[in-house]
């Protein structure tokens, strides 16, 4: 019997090496069949764009009126040089429709591909700064040699990629690595889900592609770490949000994200705690734009989406990314919470590119008026009431209640949350109206014991925003 238990163990652990030898991939011995399969399809992409300068040639200036000033002026006239850049792009038509980075071809007077050992013109059919996306076409009645894109989402960490572009101007250079991270976020677009790499990318590989082993295109080589040459750390823009702008720049020649019309935030653990939600999940609605999609559809300033359209919210850049995915004027489900309850929204969304939300915002100056302070001795700060200067100067809205922020001493509470000049709105979702009542909510939570207070405040860019602040 116990003869009988050895050999079935053995057999168990010879079945598992085996069915684990057949699932995991091979290292490959070599890159060089998939290189050369895939090289005729990566392209070198040059640019020449024409740059003024008005530089002063002397260290000084002339005053006005001197006879100087004219004899010299032509020293100091604008001025036009001609500036080139070089980066990396990939064929994904057969007439010649190229994908690159934005910054690439940016602000070009002319545009040369070269494909092989050939050089070819090439016009710009839409691009995206904000997805840092541009679609190409060569003009030439050529036939090329399309890649595919595969699908991102399968691509996992430790994954085998390669990279194929044209570092420093040294095209057709064919570097491998792995996949190091997904979802990074390094703060380069609104929209950031890079996938990171430690294949080696450098400048001129922007806009190139990463291969995974199948030869399909899974990102679009567009940021490094560091000044100089690659010190293992590229990011990718997966295929799968790539195709998307891409197919919308073919299409219509520029992007149609959709809209809801809300400013959003983080869900701290403070501000989690006091509204009763477990986790620090969704994200919070800092302010709802006039007559938006979010506003028809009834959403306020303090509510958390938790989900849209069926797709759970785990953080707050989660949310931005599928509504810009998602087709305008598709009807969407919104699942919020308000009151420490589960509502459901229904709206139709509208588009970004035609917004108020997507132009600049104006900025401010400082409110002029000044009126008496009210000491807050449990935050310690001081804070007064708001004035028809505030109103005019900041652009605020004529209805606006609140009490604005005068003195924050350095050992405050809300020291490192708050700003002079910030608008006190709301303490616990109650509206405040005046100094006097603001003093008396801040007394009553203190004599409660609360541990969190939840404001609601509009910063000194007119942001309308929620801080969760710990009492001590």
């Amino acid at each position: 019997m116990q003869n009988f238990k050895k050999i079935l163990l053995s057999f168990f652990l010879l079945n598992l090496i085996f069915t684990n030898s057949l699932t995991a991939k091979p290292v490959p011995a070599s890159f060089a069949d998939l290189a050369e399969k895939l090289m005729p399809s990566v392209v070198n992409i040059s640019t020449t764009q024409t740059i003024k300068t008005s530089a002063n040639p002397f260290p000084f200036q002339f005053p006005p009126g001197s006879p100087f000033e004219e004899m010299f002026k032509d020293y100091n006239q604008p001025r036009e040089r001609q500036a080139s850049s070089l980066g990396s792009g990939f064929i994904i038509n057969k007439n010649g429709t190229i994908i690159t980075n934005n910054h690439v071809i940016n602000n070009a007077d002319d545009i040369v591909v070269i494909v092989g050992d050939k050089e070819y013109k090439a016009e710009i059919i839409g691009a995206d700064p904000y997805a840092d996306i541009a679609v190409l076409k060569i003009n030439s009645k050529d036939i090329f040699k399309p890649v595919k894109f595969g699908n991102s989402d399968k691509a996992r960490v430790g994954d085998w990629v390669i990279a194929i572009g044209n570092p420093f101007g040294l095209g057709g250079t064919v570097t491998s690595g792995i996949i190091s991270a997904r979802n990074r976020d390094i703060n380069l677009t609104r929209y950031d889900d890079f996938i990171q790499t430690d294949a080696s990318i450098n400048q001129g590989n922007s806009g190139g592609p990463l291969f995974d082993l199948n030869g399909d295109v899974i990102g679009v080589n567009t940021a490094i770490i560091g000044q100089g040459g690659s010190v293992g750390i590229g990011f990718a823009i997966p295929s799968n949000a790539a195709s998307d702008v891409i197919d919308q720049l073919i299409k219509y020649g520029e992007t149609r994200r959709g809209w809801l019309g809300v400013r959003i935030q983080e869900v701290t653990k403070e501000i989690a705690d006091v509204e009763g939600l477990k986790n620090t999940q969704g994200a919070l609605i800092a302010s709802v734009g006039e007559k938006s999609p979010a506003d028809k559809a009834g959403l306020k300033a303090g509510d958390i989406i938790l989900k849209f359209d069926g797709k759970k919210i785990d953080t707050m850049r989660t949310l931005p990314k599928l509504v810009s995915r998602t087709e305008v004027g598709k009807s969407v489900e919104l699942e919020i919470w308000r009151n420490k309850k589960i509502l459901t929204k229904k709206l139709k969304l509208g588009r970004l590119e035609s917004s108020a939300d997507f132009k600049a915002e104006t900025k401010t100056s400082k409110p002029k008026a000044k009126t008496k302070d009210t000491e807050i001795e449990s935050l310690k700060i001081s804070v007064r009431e708001i004035t028809s200067d505030d109103i005019e100067t900041r652009k605020l809205n004529k209805n606006l209640k609140g009490v604005v922020i005068t003195y924050i001493s350095n050992n405050s509470p809300v020291a490192s949350y708050l700003q002079v000049g910030d608008i006190i709105l709301e303490v616990q979702k109650n509206k405040i109206s005046n100094t006097k009542q603001l003093k008396n909510l801040i007394e009553d939570i203190y004599k409660e014991g609360k541990q969190t207070i939840l404001l609601a405040i509009i910063n000194k860019n007119n942001q309308r925003r929620y801080l969760g602040v710990k009492t001590n």
